[in-house]
């Protein structure tokens, strides 16, 4: 089943897998580097944002690193099986690519500035894939949380074509859909969540292209 043909191609919802009424597995209760709890409360006046792109250990771990990010988690998310597993959503049969939630403070870094972070780390014109890693799951994605976000996404996303077709790449494919109840976040399993903290050599498959992304793009945060 993994190296099905759902590798390169988005199961339709007859065709994903059912999934479950309840995650099947727990989600430790606070972020190992930066103390503070993964699945909430979060405090007043903090903001989510949803991004994939590609491996989400590497990814995690570029969004942590950030000033201003409360917390991050990773999981899965734009597919149709409810609560997945790790080995359902790397067969490819239930739709979903892995994703970064980070909550942030917008007062310390603007939603443009981790925009500017999604596009510097890793190449968004691959499709399926992110460099050796091939499959849905590792497709470029960003879900928004408000009308704001969305615009300021396709306004970076915009920018930051003309700036890549330039150096010679070819068109960006990141999906930007609203994170609403079609596109849940679902928490992954517990030794995903800061895996790179854990296991500091472990595998990392983030990669930028090497081009910036032009600052303010778009307009101010959500």
């Amino acid at each position: 089943m993994l190296f099905s043909r759902f590798k390169t191609h988005l199961p339709t919802p007859d065709e994903a897998l059912e999934g479950r009424p309840e995650r099947p597995f727990a989600v430790p209760d606070r972020h190992t580097v930066l103390g503070n709890p993964l699945l909430g409360p979060y405090p007043e006046g903090l903001e989510t944002a949803d991004f994939g792109l590609g491996c989400f250990w590497g990814a995690e771990r570029k969004f942590w690193q950030a000033k201003g990010v409360w917390t991050t988690l990773v999981g899965y998310q734009g597919g149709h099986t409810s609560h997945p597993t790790y080995e359902e959503v790397c067969s490819g049969h239930t739709g979903h690519t892995e994703a970064v939630r980070v909550v942030y403070d917008p007062a310390v870094i603007p939603y443009t500035a981790l925009l500017k972070l999604f596009w510097e780390s890793h190449d968004p014109t691959q499709g399926f894939r992110q460099g050796n890693d091939v499959g849905t799951q590792y497709r470029s994605a960003i879900y928004t949380h408000s009308p704001a976000q969305q615009q300021a996404a396709e306004a970076s996303r915009d920018a930051y074509r003309t700036v890549l077709q330039n150096s010679g790449y070819a068109d960006i494919t990141t999906e930007i859909l609203p994170a609403d109840g079609t596109r849940p976040f679902y928490p992954a399993e517990g030794y995903h969540q800061q895996y790179l903290d854990k296991n500091p050599t472990g595998y990392c498959g983030i990669g930028g292209t090497g081009v910036s992304c032009p600052v303010g793009v778009a307009p101010a945060g959500d």
